[in-house]
């Protein structure tokens, strides 16, 4: 069994930062965790370490599209034209191309702090919408490319039946997505098998949203969870809202939390509207938000009340969804501008007992994110050896100390302020870089010309 030691200046441990930190890891979890220790000969030495951040998440193919929207159309273009876009996208990947973009998105997570994503995967079938000769075929190349890449994976198959509201019939831009109940229940069996071999791999559920999936279909599926995640896009877009109001009469996060047993294991993920009532039910149940700031603005969706929310008690955490841009920290630097730009005020999400905005921040996303991927969530006996170290020489965290060491990486430095990642004790990603970075991206670059040349 594999024995590495560690040692840090100043790592950040779940009661605050400590100075002169020893771990030994064996087997790729914390075994001991020393406080003002001297570093030993075999030690390898680093200044400033973290615990490694959750991306709750991922639509991993969507890395090949990045960039390819960014073009006025005939029409005001918005969430819904992207949509046709990424469907017509959809149509020209296969399974080698589908693994060779998701090694590439796992990667640039691993290399911006990210150490477990999140993987809400809805593309199922082949380009016809036929089900491949095994089920998870797709899923079984998601776990393929977290296994290369060496990131922690918590599987999230999608149920997605309808077009709409009220159990409209698929349009034929989602036909490789769709399943009915009983052959959703056969792709999350399968999927388990898929991830089998990963360590700390976990598979949840995740109906798509109430446009996709009626709430009656949704009860049925719950049991195949198993007590694990249970992730859903709900109320991003206006028209999403209106759309739910005119059928049903209600908004969509209240005919979620109406109908269905939303607990600690569910993330609604985006809730960009929503009401005052809304978010006090949501605190109440417990359940995350998965907020993705990057995502949210190149799509137009709008801005989530993150300040009223944690002031309710309210849970969040960071994804990078389309994965345009993948860096954590921008994800979270984004998340503190918008409520700044919104609410026209400094240091939103910060607090009286956390002042520090990067502290608090980086706190609640780290919490929320492994609460909502069902991850361990801190530096502790026992736990993964999933650590981030940063660059004590980056000029942008030159001459600062503790919490301002996060406010500076995410507000000064992002991504090129991370020097090492640690997965379960394997050190991934060395000065930036990830260990298999040339030949991933060179099979990435191979799969965008073969999807690229044939749309």
């Amino acid at each position: 069994m594999s024995r590495t030691a560690l040692w840090f200046r100043s790592l950040l441990l779940p009661d605050g930062w400590a100075d002169g930190v020893r771990l030994v890891i064996v087997g790729g979890r914390i075994e001991t965790v020393m406080k003002d220790a001297a570093a030993e000969a075999e030690d390898e030495r680093h200044e400033i370490g973290l615990p490694g951040l959750p991306n709750l998440h991922s639509h991993a193919f969507q890395r090949g599209m990045a960039g390819l929207t960014e073009r006025r159309g005939a029409t005001q273009d918005s969430f819904w034209t992207w949509r046709e876009a990424m469907y017509r996208f959809v149509d020209h990947m296969g399974p080698e191309e589908v693994e060779a973009i998701a090694a590439q998105a796992f990667l640039e997570m691993l290399e911006s702090g990210f150490t477990r994503v999140g993987e809400f995967h809805y593309v199922h079938h082949d380009a016809s919408g036929v089900p491949y000769a095994g089920i998870a075929e797709l899923a079984t190349r998601i776990a393929a490319a977290a296994g290369e890449t060496g990131i922690a994976l918590t599987l999230l198959p999608v149920f997605y039946r309808h077009a709409g509201f009220g159990g409209l019939p698929a349009a034929p831009g989602q036909r490789r997505f769709i399943n009915d109940v009983d052959q959703y229940g056969k792709l999350v069996e399968a999927s388990r098998k898929s991830v089998s071999s990963l360590p700390g791999a976990l598979v949840g559920i995740a109906p798509h949203s109430l446009r996709a999936a009626t709430a009656e279909e949704i009860a049925k599926i719950l049991p195949l969870a198993e007590g694990g995640p249970v992730h859903i896009h709900v109320a991003e877009q206006t028209k999403e809202v209106e759309d739910c109001l005119a059928w049903s009469g209600k908004r969509p996060v209240e005919l979620l939390l109406d109908r269905l047993p939303v607990d600690e294991r569910w993330c609604l993920v985006h809730a960009t509207h929503v009401t005052d009532a809304e978010t006090r039910g949501i605190a109440a149940r417990g359940a995350v938000v998965g907020l993705c700031p990057i995502t949210e603005a190149n799509l137009g969706d709008g801005l989530f009340p993150a300040q009223s929310f944690l002031e309710r008690g309210g849970r969040f955490g960071v994804g990078s969804d389309s994965n345009v841009l993948i860096d954590a920290a921008e994800e979270l630097r984004l998340l503190e501008y918008g409520q700044r730009l919104s609410l026209r005020t400094r240091n939103a999400l910060a607090r009286a007992a956390t002042p520090s905005v990067g502290r608090n921040l980086f706190d609640t996303a780290l919490a929320g994110g492994a609460q909502a991927l069902g991850a361990p969530p801190s530096i502790a006996v026992g736990h993964p050896a999933d650590l981030v170290s940063l660059k004590a020489d980056d000029n942008a965290l030159a001459h600062r100390q503790g919490d301002q060491w996060l406010d500076a990486w995410i507000f000064a430095g992002g991504r090129r302020s991370v020097d090492c990642v640690w997965r379960a004790g394997a050190k991934l990603v060395n000065d930036g870089v990830h260990i298999h970075r040339e030949a991933i991206g060179r099979r990435y670059r191979q799969a965008l010309h073969k999807v690229l040349q044939s749309s």
